[in-house]
C-alpha cells in the first residue's frame, strides 16, 4: 500500500510548482526537486570531477548495460535506446562521467518506486538540475523493474531517475511524462532491499541546495551508489573457431 503524507508534511516535501502534478496522480508521481539555486558548502564524499552537460549529447549505443555497485549490493540495468532515445543518451552521459558516484537513494516507497539522481555536491546540481532534455514518447509501460526519468511537467527530465518496484502502468503511463528506457535485469532483490525507513521524508529541495551533507546529517542510513559503470559490450557474432583436441 502506498503511504499518503498529511498535507502539512507533503507541503514541506514538495515545491509549490509541483503540487498540481501531485494532485493529478494522488501524490504518487516521481517528481524531481526544485531548480537548483546558488551552491552552498558541500559535505559530499569524494567523487569524480563532474563536467557540465554536453551541448550536443553523444548518441548512446542501441543497447548497453550499466552495473550499479551500491551499499547494499549490485544490480544491472539493461538499456534499449529505441524505447526512449533522449533518455538513453542522457543516462549514458551521466554514467560515463561518473555522475552517480556517492549519490543517495532518497525516496523509497515499497511497491512503488526507488528514486535517486540528485548529486551530493550542490555545485554540480547548479549545473545539471536545470539541464532538461526533451520528452520521449512512451513506448514501454512503467512495469515492475523498469527505469525512467522523473519529471514535473513537459520537457523537465534532467538527472533524477526512478526504478519501478511495482506495476505502475495505471498510475504513470497515462500522464505521458515517464518514458522507461530500460529495466533491471539482474539484482532486483538488491533494489527492493534498499533502505526505505525514511520513505518520502528527505526534502528534495534541500538535497539540491545542500547535497549529501544534509542527507548524512538527517538520514544517515540511506543507501548510496558506490559506482555505476557501463559494462563492456559482448560480441554478437559467431564464436571463434577452436582447434580440435588431440
Amino acid at each position: 500500500m502506498h503511504r499518503h503524507l498529511p498535507p502539512s508534511l507533503a507541503a514541506r516535501l514538495v515545491p509549490a510548482p509541483l503540487l498540481l502534478l501531485l494532485g493529478a496522480c494522488g501524490g504518487d508521481a516521481p517528481r524531481p526537486a526544485d531548480n537548483a539555486v546558488a551552491a552552498t558548502a558541500a559535505g559530499a564524499a569524494a567523487v569524480p570531477r563532474i563536467p557540465p552537460p554536453s551541448l550536443e549529447p553523444e548518441r548512446s549505443p542501441d543497447s548497453y548495460r550499466v552495473r550499479f555497485e551500491t551499499s547494499k549490493g549490485a544490480f544491472v540495468v539493461q538499456v534499449k535506446r529505441s524505447l526512449a532515445p533522449r533518455g538513453a543518451d542522457r543516462f549514458h552521459e551521466l554514467v560515463r562521467i561518473g555522475y552517480f558516484t556517492g549519490v543517495r537513494f532518497f525516496r523509497l516507497v515499497p511497491n512503488f518506486v526507488v528514486q535517486f539522481g540528485i548529486h551530493g555536491d550542490p555545485a554540480v546540481n547548479t549545473l545539471w538540475d536545470t539541464a532538461a532534455i526533451p520528452d520521449d514518447p512512451i513506448r514501454s509501460s512503467n512495469a515492475d523493474g523498469t527505469i525512467a526519468f522523473a519529471a514535473s511537467g513537459a520537457n523537465t527530465r534532467a538527472t533524477q531517475l526512478f526504478i519501478n518496484t511495482g506495476n505502475n502502468a495505471r498510475k504513470l503511463d497515462g500522464q505521458r511524462l515517464f518514458s522507461p528506457f530500460g529495466s533491471v535485469v539482474d539484482g532486483m532483490a538488491v533494489v527492493r532491499a534498499l533502505n526505505a525507513e525514511y520513505g518520502e521524508e528527505p526534502n528534495p529541495s534541500r538535497i539540491v541546495r545542500q547535497g549529501n551533507r544534509y542527507l548524512q546529517q538527517w538520514f544517515p542510513a540511506l543507501d548510496s551508489i558506490v559506482t555505476a559503470v557501463i559494462e563492456p559490450s559482448v560480441p554478437t557474432g559467431d564464436p571463434p573457431s577452436r582447434a580440435p583436441r588431440e
